[in-house]
C-alpha cells in the first residue's frame, strides 16, 4: 500500500512539475525569426559631422544604399548569401570613396596591396587573398579560393597566378590609384622626414590621416535558406610596410560566419583583432555562453578589444536575423535591410 502512494504522489509531483514548465514555456516570448537580413560597413573611425561636407556625407549615404540594395535583392530573390555578400562588396570595391579595391590606400613603397576574405556558415568553408595588387576585386579571389581551390589562404604573384587561372578580372595597378590617397601617404613621409613623427605605429595614426586604415568594407547576411555569410576587403593601412597584412583576411578575426551562431565583418586596427580574434570571438560567447549577438559584440568590442588599446568596430547578423552595427570609434559607414525592406543607413555614433 505504502508503494502504491508513493507512485501516486510522485505521478501528481511529476504532472504538476510538468505542467508549471509547459506554463513558463508559453509565457516566455517567442523569437521572432527575420527571413533574410543583410548588414554592411565601410570602414569605422574619428568620423565626426563637422569635418563632413554635406555633399561628402551624401555619396557616402548613395553608395551605400547603393551597395546593400545589390545584395538585398539578390536575398529577396531567395539568391544565397554568399552571392549576396560578394555582389555587395564589390560595389563597394569599386568606388573610391572607401579603403578596398580602387580607393584603397598606399604602402609604404606606393604600391595598393588588397586583402579579402568570405565564408560560408554552412560548411565553415572559407576563402582569403593577401598581398594582392593587380586583381580588381579581391572579394572575387576570395570566392573562388573558397570554392575552387583546397586551400584557405593564397597571397601574392601566386595568389594573382590564381586569379588569372580562374578568369578574374586583372587590371593594371595604376588602376587603385587616387589622388586622396596618394596625399595621405606623402603627408606621413612628410612627418616622418621632419621628425614629427617618431615611430611606425603613430606614422600610422597621426591625426590628420589615421582613419586611411579604416575604411575597409565588409557585408554580413542570412539567406532565406537560413545560411549566414561574411565577407571583408581591404587595402590595409596607409604606409604599411615589409608585407604588412591586417586582420581582413585573417578567418576569425576579420571576418566568421557559422550557421549556429552568427556571421561577422570587422573593420579597424588589424593588429588588435587579430590579437583579440574579434570575429570568432563573437560567435564563441553565442555558443558556449548563451549570449545573444548584441550582449557578445559589445563585450568584445569595448571590453576585450578597447581593453587591448584597440579600436574599430564590426556588423553582424545572427541566425534570426537580428542585426548588430558595434564600434568604439566616433563613426562608422553602415547599412542595414531586412525582410520587410526597411532600410537604415547611419555614419555618426548615435
Amino acid at each position: 500500500m505504502k508503494k502504491i502512494i508513493s507512485l501516486f504522489v510522485l505521478l501528481i509531483v511529476f504532472t504538476t512539475c510538468k505542467n508549471l514548465d509547459k506554463k513558463a514555456e508559453e509565457s516566455q516570448p517567442k523569437q521572432e525569426k527575420t527571413e533574410f537580413a543583410i548588414i554592411i560597413h565601410g570602414g569605422a573611425g574619428t568620423i565626426l559631422k563637422k569635418n563632413m561636407t554635406p555633399e561628402k556625407e551624401a555619396a557616402y549615404k548613395a553608395k551605400l544604399e547603393e551597395a546593400i540594395r545589390v545584395g538585398y535583392k539578390i536575398l529577396q530573390q531567395g539568391g544565397s548569401s554568399l552571392d549576396a555578400v560578394q555582389k555587395t562588396i564589390n560595389v563597394m570595391e569599386d568606388s573610391p570613396l572607401f579603403n578596398s579595391g580602387k580607393g584603397a590606400v598606399f604602402t609604404n613603397a606606393g604600391t595598393n596591396e588588397h586583402d579579402a576574405s568570405i565564408m560560408d556558415g554552412k560548411t565553415l568553408n572559407a576563402g582569403a587573398s593577401a598581398g594582392t595588387t593587380t586583381v580588381k576585386n579581391p572579394i572575387d579571389l576570395a570566392r573562388v579560393v573558397m570554392d575552387n581551390s583546397p586551400h584557405v589562404m593564397l597571397s601574392g604573384k601566386g595568389a594573382e597566378q590564381f586569379a588569372e587561372e580562374q578568369g578574374l578580372e586583372i587590371v593594371d595597378p595604376k588602376y587603385f590609384y587616387t589622388e586622396r590617397r596618394y596625399k595621405a601617404l606623402q603627408k606621413i613621409k612628410e612627418q616622418e622626414e621632419t621628425k614629427l613623427v617618431k615611430d611606425d605605429k603613430t606614422a600610422f595614426y597621426d591625426s590628420d590621416i589615421k582613419d586611411s586604415k579604416f575604411g575597409t568594407v565588409g557585408c554580413a547576411a542570412l539567406d532565406k535558406n537560413g545560411n549566414l555569410a561574411a565577407g571583408t576587403s581591404t587595402g590595409g593601412m596607409t604606409n604599411k610596410r615589409w608585407g604588412r597584412i591586417g586582420d581582413a583576411p585573417i578567418i576569425g578575426a576579420g571576418t566568421y560566419a557559422n550557421n549556429n551562431t552568427c556571421a561577422v565583418s570587422s573593420t579597424g586596427w588589424g593588429e588588435y583583432f587579430i590579437r583579440a580574434m574579434v570575429a570568432h570571438d563573437i560567435s564563441a560567447l553565442m555558443e558556449y555562453k548563451g549570449m545573444s549577438l548584441k550582449d557578445a559584440a559589445r563585450e568584445v568590442i569595448h571590453d576585450k578589444v578597447g581593453g587591448l588599446g584597440g579600436d574599430g568596430g564590426i556588423v553582424a547578423v545572427d541566425k534570426n536575423g537580428n542585426m548588430v552595427a558595434e564600434f568604439n570609434t566616433a563613426g562608422m559607414y553602415r547599412a542595414s535591410m531586412n525582410d520587410e525592406g526597411e532600410l537604415i543607413i547611419k555614419i555618426y555614433k548615435e
